[in-house]
């Protein structure tokens, strides 16, 4: 399934919800919205920000819960086995819908049987970046010189199974290439080592690494979505040197398996509503993310796709958590 690289989806989409057969009463109470990582992160901040529009489009409050740990598994299981009522949502991300079926060998939840999807809210690109330092000025530069050099460059990335770590796999499956994985814990870290040119290359996120690229101290060879990002339109998409290469942090929101379809149709309406709103949009542009905002029929069948696309490359890389 293509993704949608419009925000003009939005109305189209609102304007194709029954309304008519969403239940007046709901919601009647609070809605309780988890974020699968601690407080403080780029997710943790747009799920709040999701949260105070659905509050007002609702007039019922959407509370966040941040339940952390394993990845994102502690709070996806949470939320599985959550009464399928429309009053606990989990606001997750790839890792936890696409990735980590496939890297950890007991995973409490299943993605695609425990859980009812929303709306495949909105995509973010990973940049591909080295230190300047590097002898490569392109990624075609890149890719010949990691194989003149098999084995000897190195990359750093978030840790085992992180999307750095996973888009840097899929590019080396996709072009043939053989460059060194160096896990940090976490990404910052992993950045201040880049920064330093103790690693050369890295896939960092937007918002990590603007300023950086600002100043000269880093260089942009590609960006991981399938089109030029709107925020970088002078860095080519990867896909432009490695026809079909496509690797990005998408968000999702879902409900506990079972819940009624007028509910989730009443949810999807708000939730894309709630894209087209100025502080949605303006929070976007600022962090270089692109709108979705797809149905949840859409939704379930983008999830199935890249569990099978990321299970090739967690295969390939031989990647496993513990």
């Amino acid at each position: 399934m293509s993704v949608r690289f419009a925000t003009g989806v939005v109305l189209a989409l609102v304007a194709g919800v029954a309304t008519s057969q969403v239940p007046t009463s709901y919601p009647t109470r609070p809605i309780r919205m988890v974020n699968p990582y601690v407080p403080g992160g780029g997710s943790d901040a747009m799920t709040r920000r999701f949260a105070q529009e659905l509050t007002s489009q609702l007039g019922q409050s959407v509370v966040v819960e941040n339940i952390g740990g394993a990845g994102g598994n502690v709070g996806m299981r949470q939320v599985a086995q959550a009464a399928p009522d429309g009053y606990t949502l989990i606001f997750a991300l790839t890792a936890q819908f696409a990735v980590n079926v496939s890297v950890y060998p007991k995973l409490p939840y299943d993605p695609v049987r425990d859980f009812d999807p929303i709306s495949t809210l909105a995509i973010a690109p990973y940049v591909l970046v080295t230190h300047p330092s590097l002898p490569a000025a392109s990624l075609q530069e890149l890719i010949a010189l990691a194989k003149k050099q098999p084995g000897k460059l190195s990359y750093g990335s978030a840790g085992n199974g992180s999307g750095q770590h996973l888009g840097a796999e899929l590019l080396k499956t996709m072009t043939g290439i053989d460059i060194a994985h160096i896990p940090y814990k976490g990404g910052a870290p992993a950045l201040i080592d880049l920064l330093s040119g103790m690693v050369p290359v890295s896939f960092q996120t937007y918002p990590s690494m603007i300023g950086h690229l600002k100043a000269g101290k880093l260089r942009a060879l590609g960006v991981t979505t399938a089109r030029r990002s709107p925020v970088l339109p002078q860095v080519p998409a990867i896909a432009e040197v490695v026809p079909g290469y496509q690797s990005e942090v998408w968000y999702l929101v879902a409900a506990p398996a079972g819940t009624p379809k007028e509910i989730l149709a009443r949810l999807n309406a708000e939730f894309v509503k709630a894209l087209g709103t100025p502080a949605i949009r303006q929070q976007f542009e600022a962090d270089g993310i692109v709108a979705i905002g797809n149905t949840p029929g859409e939704a379930r069948q983008f999830v199935r796709t890249e569990i099978e696309k990321w299970a090739r490359v967690v295969k390939s890389a031989g990647v496993r958590v513990d």
